[in-house]
């Protein structure tokens, strides 16, 4: 079953951070990453750019409207996130917080089960994910 890990941090601070800073938080992510990778349990990761860069379609009101920013306007911002490979929504809590060990700051994982589409129909596995 896919988990996405939404990774939450003060932008401000995470973007502060020098080269040398940013290079070692790397580095202990990477461990992380290497152990998902070898295991086969890894899928997309992206670091996203500041909220500053964002843009918000809104659905409502009618047509729809462009807002500079992010939806949510809070200290801690959407700043990456991870699809991993978990048997279960516990393993995937494991693997948010071996990442959490591994980066510095406020913030938080936030952890779901991905409902995935192949070809317009739901997969098996996210076909049983419960709604609550």
């Amino acid at each position: 079953m896919l988990y996405a890990l939404l990774c939450f941090n003060c932008q401000d601070t995470v973007f502060a951070w020098s080269k040398e800073e940013d290079e070692a938080v790397m580095a202990r992510l990477d461990v992380v990453h290497q152990k998902l990778a070898s295991q086969g349990r890894l899928g997309p990761a992206a670091r996203l750019g500041p909220t500053t860069t964002a843009r918000t379609l809104w659905k409502d009101p009618q047509p729809p409207a462009i807002t500079d920013g992010p939806y949510a306007e809070t200290k801690e911002a959407l700043l990456g996130f991870y699809l991993v490979d978990c048997a279960s929504m516990d393993e995937a809590m494991e693997v948010a917080r071996e990442l959490e060990k591994a980066n510095p700051g406020r913030g938080a994982y936030e952890v779901r089960p991905v409902i995935h589409f192949v070809d317009g129909a739901l997969t098996p596995e996210a076909a049983a994910v419960p709604a609550e």
